[in-house]
């Protein structure tokens, strides 16, 4: 892509901040979301059944819409694209709370999927952009930031319930807000168009096999991510008898173990590379599984899942970053790992839920401990190609790789 003419280091450091931002404001629209879904249940009269089918519709959205996020890229360049998505996912908060019955509210968590998933491949895309310019890794903190937005939201949205606040009129204020911050945000992230005599990608685009041998990788994260975050609570109180306290914490405490290892992976990136990182991250991730899955004491489970929560923490960034270097349309190669992951996540809790009923969550979990072992031989895949990767993210292992990328 073409870009700006001024990209000194100064700008540079501006767009990298107005891109962190970006991430942020997104995970605040989830996390307020998410608190008041006890609410929009209740407004819409619907049982748990009703509500499980619902909530499958924001991945619904964002898995179709998400191919075709690079000719959006392309039609409008990374700075408006990126502006317009940006903004009708962060107004489409306000739908969810509108509806009074299922059909309206499946009809409005697949629109605020829609807008979810093109967003996030328009901000993913750009980041990586970002990244290859400064010559140093992000991605990781990028994707920390979103997860400070989630926990934001999610801290405002619980204030929200707790004060018993009307949610049409929460998700109201926070949408605007949210969309004047996003908006500002915007201002600073990177100007990059297509460059004239680029074939514009087609209308609706599948991955290609690289982006799928990628998404592969980041599958295996996603599905440890969403299994622990949704089922680790249930493993301590039903498979070892905690309280509900010491259960509850379980989640927490994972949650916050991804933030803190995403807000500093990208030290360890720069130093050592995507494959070696990542490497790493699976053998942690795979003895944190074993120590759930082969001592059966609390201690172990919440040690256990805190070391898949470190191990798989910056799977999903390089995985968007090593998509975006692995062939001459980033967009549609985002595209196609967002929509792999995306698809990870809304299968993972119903998949460990149908292995707990048919064995027990002990084999649930140690499908998650084979899924992190996985990580271990599929890194090779994350290692930099097609287009030029910073050298600082290759890592001494990787600097004379990347040389000869560039000549």
């Amino acid at each position: 892509m073409t870009g700006e003419p001024d990209l000194s280091p100064a700008r540079l450091r501006r767009a990298r901040f107005a891109i962190a931002a970006v991430f942020c404001v997104h995970g605040a629209v989830t996390g307020s979301f998410a608190t008041r879904i006890p609410w929009i249940q209740d407004n819409a009269s619907l049982g748990a059944g009703a509500l499980g089918l619902a909530l499958a519709f924001p991945a619904v959205g964002a898995a179709v819409s998400m191919p075709l996020a690079g000719r959006v890229n392309h039609r409008l360049g990374a700075r408006r694209a990126l502006t317009v998505l940006l903004a009708l996912w962060t107004l489409s908060l306000t739908l969810p709370s509108l509806a009074p019955s299922l059909p309206v509210l499946c009809l409005a968590l697949f629109l605020y999927g829609t807008s979810a998933g093109l967003s996030d491949v328009a901000m993913n895309a750009l980041g990586v952009e970002t990244e290859t310019r400064l010559g140093r890794s992000i991605m990781s903190s990028l994707h920390g930031m979103w997860s400070v937005g989630a926990l934001l939201g999610s801290a405002a949205g619980t204030a929200a319930a707790h004060a018993g606040a009307d949610a049409r009129l929460h998700h109201l204020t926070a949408a605007l807000a949210l969309t004047a911050l996003g908006l500002l945000a915007c201002r600073g992230v990177l100007d990059l168009r297509s460059a004239p005599d680029e074939e514009p990608p087609p209308h609706f685009a599948l991955p290609p096999r690289s982006a799928v041998l990628i998404g592969a990788v980041g599958f295996c994260a996603v599905f440890a991510e969403g299994a622990s975050l949704d089922w680790s609570g249930v493993y301590l109180k039903d498979v070892l008898g905690t309280d509900a306290g010491l259960a509850a914490a379980s989640t927490t405490a994972f949650a916050l173990t991804m933030a803190v290892a995403r807000l500093a992976g990208d030290r360890v990136v720069d130093r050592f590379g995507a494959v070696r990182t990542v490497r790493t991250g699976g053998v942690l991730a795979t003895v944190g599984g074993l120590l759930v899955v082969g001592v059966h004491h609390p201690a172990a489970a919440l040690a256990g899942f805190g070391l898949i929560g470190l191990g798989i923490a910056v799977v999903v960034p390089l995985a968007f970053a090593a998509a975006a270097r692995s062939g001459p349309a980033p967009a549609q190669a985002i595209a196609g790992v967002a929509t792999i992951t995306y698809t990870s996540g809304l299968i993972a809790p119903s998949a460990i839920g149908a292995v707990a009923d048919t064995t027990s969550l002990v084999v649930s979990f140690g499908l998650v401990t084979a899924l992190a072992c996985a990580l271990i031989a599929g890194a090779s895949v994350l290692r930099p190609g097609g287009r030029t990767a910073p050298a600082a993210q290759a890592g001494p292992a990787q600097q004379g790789e990347t040389s000869a990328i560039r000549s």
